[in-house]
């Protein structure tokens, strides 16, 4: 069976261009995932992982479609081959049932990962330049006019941190964040 996996950073991007591709490659079965390549914990990747089978191929119009990082990328596709599937990603014409194919996969995983971390050193300098400019001021920091009074319950063992950050409507990075924070600025 061809399974495809299709992937766009946001909700806003178009998957059509990918799943024409698809169509045209004559896939039996889609995978779509509107997030960040970054994460591995994308849902429909998951499905496809675990839906994958002995004698399946899986396509990708690009490595950078798949996965951001070398390492993710060979963990991924080393999991593919433990299930005895194959990959194909169109854009590099790499295909793991062949050394060269296998070889060439780890290249141009790390050519990806290299453009990936050129676009965030860009993105950074911008950034930098625009606050320089006055024009970027960042994102608007979480003010909870009752934090201090949760962070006391939790402090005190009246509370959980879960539930803190319940109350809160704070993820854990943001609340230890704000918790670390708080420290400094007393010190």
């Amino acid at each position: 069976m061809k399974i495809g996996y299709v992937r766009v950073s946001t909700q806003e991007q178009n998957t059509a261009r990918q799943e024409v591709l698809m169509q045209s490659l004559g896939v039996d079965q889609i995978y779509i995932d509107r997030m960040s390549g970054k994460a591995r914990d994308r849902p429909e990747l998951k499905r496809m992982m675990s839906y994958v089978r002995e004698g399946d191929t899986v396509i990708v119009e690009s490595i950078s479609r798949f996965a951001r990082n070398t390492r993710d990328l060979l963990e991924l596709v080393e999991q593919l081959t433990a299930k005895q599937v194959e990959f194909v990603s169109k854009k590099e014409a790499i295909d793991t049932t062949t050394p060269t194919g296998k070889f060439m996969l780890t290249v141009f995983g790390a050519v990806a990962e290299l453009e990936r971390e050129y676009i965030l050193q860009r993105q950074k300098e911008g950034i930098a330049i625009a606050k320089e400019q006055g024009i970027y001021r960042g994102r608007k920091p979480i003010e909870r006019g009752n934090f201090n009074q949760i962070v006391t319950l939790w402090k005190s063992g009246q509370i959980t941190a879960a539930e803190a950050m319940k109350r809160l409507d704070m993820k854990p990075s943001t609340f230890y964040r704000k918790i670390r924070q708080t420290k400094e600025n007393l010190s």
